[in-house]
């Protein structure tokens, strides 16, 4: 079964992957990987190693820590705070699927201009 930081740290990379408009080809192409691997890590079945990380921030334009923001305290939490930030999510993705392409690309404009959370503090 994978581990919570590993399920999470995917979550965040598909999320601004899917932010910026890339498609899990277009990442894996620029990292040198198969689209198949992007997958496995953004399930969390993969786990990241450090430098793939690296790499991945890199593509992303991303300081590392943005894998990491939101875990602090995250995982005493439980599974509900969980599920209930998963609804949210989904929520989200459905209203952006739902806008018109011209609205959409705006969007990933004011996303790609705005300032990703520094590296989580110790």
């Amino acid at each position: 079964m994978a581990h919570e930081v590993d399920i999470h740290i995917g979550k965040r990379l598909r999320h601004r992957r899917w932010m910026v408009g890339m498609t899990q080809g277009e990442l894996a192409g620029a990292l040198g990987i198969r689209f198949q691997q992007i997958q496995k890590y953004e399930s969390g079945s993969n786990r990241v190693s450090a430098s793939r990380l690296w790499d991945i921030a890199q593509v992303l334009d991303l300081p590392v820590g943005y894998f990491f923001h939101g875990l602090d305290g995250g995982l005493e939490q439980g599974h509900e705070d969980a599920s209930k930030a998963n609804i949210e999510a989904n929520t989200l993705i459905r209203f952006y699927r739902s806008m018109p392409d011209v609205e959409r690309q705006r969007l990933r404009g004011v996303v790609s201009q705005s300032a990703v959370p520094d590296a989580v503090s110790p």
